[in-house]
Order: structure tokens, then sequence, then C-alpha cells
């Protein structure tokens, strides 16, 4: 399936609704603005998820908020919007991939 989801300079923003734009701090500790500031911040290492993209684009981006702190945010764009499915910091594997990879910013 080809859903052209990795062209970021298309993207206009970020859609956030009331079932989503709060479930990442609950769960891991990140306000949303944290997980938006990964998108700004470089190095960004955005990988597609061929697993997971069934019937939508689904990407995996891995980057840093403005505190440094390593961050892992799986998403899907819609009408060239990021739409976050969740994040969270980045596991120890995770820490070695993007810091082995974070030079090519898609792979």
């Amino acid at each position: 399936m080809d859903f052209d989801c990795l062209d970021i300079d298309s993207i206009t923003g970020f859609d956030w609704d009331e079932g989503n734009i709060y479930k990442n701090e609950e769960k891991h500790g990140l306000n949303y603005k944290k997980i938006e500031e990964v998108f700004f911040n470089e190095p960004l290492l955005i990988v597609e998820d061929f697993i997971h993209s069934k019937f939508e684009c689904r990407c995996i981006a891995f980057g840093k908020d403005n505190s440094k702190r390593k961050i892992v945010v799986i998403f899907t764009v819609r009408n060239n919007k990021i739409r976050v499915i969740s994040a969270r910091e980045m596991t120890r594997k995770e820490k070695r991939f993007y810091e082995n990879n974070k030079n090519n910013p898609y792979i």
C-alpha cells in the first residue's frame, strides 16, 4: 500500500480531539504541547509503520522535545494534519535506533 504519508512539507498543523488530547499525559506524562515539540526539533527521524498500516498510513517519529527528552510518537496524517495516536518516552532499544539513524530522517 502506498499512502504517501511522509510528505512532512505538506503538514499544516495538528489534529487533536477530546478523546486523545490528554490520553498521553495520563498514560505517559506527556502533555500534547510537548508531543508537538518533537516535530519542530532536530534531528527528527520518521519511519513508516507498515505493520500497522492496514487502512491508512501510520508513521513513527523519533525525536526530542524542547527539554531534550527523547520521545517516540505514533501518528497518521489526515487532511494535511498530524493526528497523534500515541506518544511516550523512548525505550533503550529505541534510543539506540534513533542515535544510529538520526542522520537519515526518512528510513
